[in-house]
């Protein structure tokens, strides 16, 4: 699933390509796939905006519109949004298409069809539940200690807690505690100070090169360009299982916490 490195990435990618834009049709063959406010039907909600900027919020890339609303897509597991020109041969997978009036195409693909992409109204808090931006000046030592205070969640499924943190997904939770050297079921409350800013300088750290990288291409993920990303080549641990650790030799191990993969090393991560 794209996390923040990835969704970011291809934030970027659209706000080159598409920033500026007019949408002048819009096509959908799964109705599923997409939302608009008020039961609008969502091609006719479309047609005609302009595309004022591209960002990103957690795992959301989030299209800015003239009319002040905004078109949020959640990538899910496979999902995936692909710039083309007119004439172009679908790409697989492709439920949803934004046609604009220079000739290209937005193509929303998602082979498993859970992605969403959603229209919602400038006031629409959409957003609310969704925690604290890793990356933004917010995340403050002091935050991320008062986060952890008096918590028995396990530490890597508080880091996977959308609510609290947005952005952080498994790929870059595993890599995060691996760096900090904290083992990912020790409770959260349970960390000391100096682990905690180990953690939080690592997750800061993980974050920024993986975008630097454009992402991880572990799966399916590519870019807005349908390029692949990099950090996936320097990877410590995760899909790692039986490889030597980088840094004490010790075997990868695998163990399943809050349902999901977690990749670590028993030997350094205490």
């Amino acid at each position: 699933m794209p996390e923040l490195p990835e969704v970011e990435t291809v934030a970027r990618g659209l706000a080159r390509a598409v920033a500026g834009k007019t949408i002048e049709s819009v096509t959908v063959s799964l109705a599923k796939m997409v939302q608009a406010p008020g039961g609008v039907a969502f091609a006719a909600a479309l047609r005609g905006e302009r595309v004022e900027s591209v960002g990103r919020r957690g795992k959301y890339v989030v299209m800015r519109l003239r009319s002040g609303r905004s078109l949020v897509t959640s990538l899910r597991m496979t999902g995936r949004l692909v710039l083309q020109r007119e004439g172009d041969p679908d790409f697989p997978g492709t439920h949803a298409v934004l046609h604009y009036t220079d000739g290209t195409r937005l193509s929303f693909a998602d082979v498993r069809t859970f992605g969403r992409m959603r229209l919602v109204e400038p006031d629409e808090p959409w957003d609310a539940a969704l925690g604290i931006e890793p990356l933004s000046p917010g995340f403050t030592q002091q935050v991320f200690i008062g986060m952890l205070s008096g918590r028995t969640t396990p530490i890597k499924a508080l880091l996977l807690d959308q609510h609290r943190i947005a952005g952080i997904g498994n790929i870059y939770a595993c890599e995060a505690l691996w760096a900090a050297r904290i083992r990912p079921g020790r409770p959260s409350k349970a960390l000391t100070k100096p682990a905690i800013l180990r953690l939080h300088h690592a997750i800061r750290d993980v974050l920024t090169r993986a975008t630097e990288m454009r992402g991880s291409s572990v799966d399916d993920y590519v870019d807005a360009d349908g390029l692949r990303g990099g950090f996936q080549n320097v990877l410590s641990v995760y899909g790692k299982l039986g490889e030597p650790c980088p840094r004490c030799g010790a075997p990868i191990v695998r163990t399943v916490l809050a349902q999901r993969g977690t990749w670590w090393c028993r030997s350094c991560q205490r």
